[in-house]
């Protein structure tokens, strides 16, 4: 599976943050997103969600045929696929010789805001941000009809931020309050954040590019790590 991999430049352990695209693999936003995280202290690592179908190095491009090509690839991947992949980067971080032990966390966009609240039912990731995450209301992940991530939010032991656009018709009002009383209900430790923004505000390519929006949540995911992984 292979990874883009960013970390501080300065020497020194630090805490380290799985980051999960969206459809489209690891293009420019989402690749200049994981080199502004490493600024802030942080070593991360993005996959390519897609590896077992796309050649090693594939970008999707943002258009309509690009955009039925990823999601024709996420069709083509089960969950346990998901579930195992996110195993696999997690113990490379744990690994890797910049990471402090026992400082994981997990973030991602879209999908991969989905994807990143299944690697939260890790028992070693303690904070998770979720940006827009789809499917997590109503289950849809990758070939599985219903992936029961919310079902499962009791197993969840770190920390959680939702973050979503209110004019997002892929997660509307309704899907949030169904993600908000499962949390409640499960106990879990987390915080819900609104912007006057779209789905992807936070892409940085396109007319849904919200910048202002996006150095709020981004701030916020920042302060959520260093606070919750601060120390082992």
């Amino acid at each position: 599976m292979r990874m883009f991999v960013a970390s501080p430049r300065a020497e020194g352990k630090f805490p380290a943050i799985i980051f999960y695209s969206d459809i489209f693999q690891l293009t420019g936003p989402m690749l200049r997103s994981c080199a502004r995280l490493a600024g802030y202290g942080f070593v991360v690592a993005a996959p390519e969600i897609y590896h077992r179908i796309e050649p090693p190095g594939t970008a999707i491009p943002f258009d309509d045929t690009g955009r039925t090509r990823g999601l024709n690839d996420a069709a083509k991947t089960s969950v346990a696929e998901f579930d195992q992949d996110c195993r696999s980067a997690l113990d490379y971080l744990a690994k890797h010789g910049k990471v402090a032990t026992g400082r994981l966390g997990a973030a991602g966009f879209c999908i991969g805001g989905h994807l990143a609240f299944r690697a939260a039912l890790q028992s070693d990731v303690r904070a998770t941000v979720c940006f827009y995450g789809t499917g997590i209301h109503d289950g849809k992940l990758g070939k599985d009809a219903d992936a029961h991530s919310l079902a499962r939010a009791p197993e969840i032991k770190g920390e959680l931020l939702m973050i979503f656009g209110e004019l997002d018709p892929h997660v509307p009002k309704e899907g949030r309050d169904k993600i908000e009383v499962a949390l409640r209900n499960a106990g879990t430790k987390f915080r819900m954040k609104l912007y006057p923004a779209e789905h992807a505000f936070m892409r940085d390519e396109g007319p849904r590019y919200d910048p202002e929006s996006t150095d709020s949540a981004f701030s916020e995911m920042v302060q959520l790590f260093r606070r919750t992984l601060a120390k082992a």
